[in-house]
């Protein structure tokens, strides 16, 4: 008996080692490499945003919202809710204003967005768009 475990048993590791290499071989499934392009486009996305939120946390642009009637918190929302296309524009926009007049501006393009967003049904902040 002791004959045969001592030719069984190697036999037995080995084929275990063989069969169980596949496994760990196989690619892991969060384990893709990301390109340059996709590390940049996210670090882009995240500046966007923080573009944004600089400047709808200034003061001045937090009385013309309160002016205008719209509440800072809900904007800060449908900011959140912007897609990264969508983002990227309105910070784009916000670059391109001239020194001084990025107030008016950017009140402008988040108005835009509040009414383009209110006609479409998905928010209701002016009760003229029904």
């Amino acid at each position: 008996m002791k004959k045969i475990y001592r030719y069984l048993s190697p036999l037995l590791i080995a084929c275990l080692v063989l069969a169980s290499l596949p496994v760990a071989a196989a690619p892991q499934a969060g384990s893709d490499l990301i390109s340059t392009q996709e590390a940049l486009s996210a670090e882009r996305q995240l500046s966007d945003r923080e573009r944004i939120h600089e400047v709808l946390a200034r003061d001045d642009v937090q009385q013309q919202l309160l002016t205008q009637g719209v509440d800072p918190v809900e904007v800060e929302a449908r900011v959140a809710a912007l897609s990264d296309h969508e983002a990227a524009d309105m910070a784009d926009q916000l670059e391109q204003l001239p020194a001084g007049a990025s107030v008016v501006g950017a009140l402008f393009a988040v108005f835009v967005i509040l009414l383009v967003t209110d006609i479409l049904g998905l928010t209701n902040v002016f009760p003229f768009t029904r």
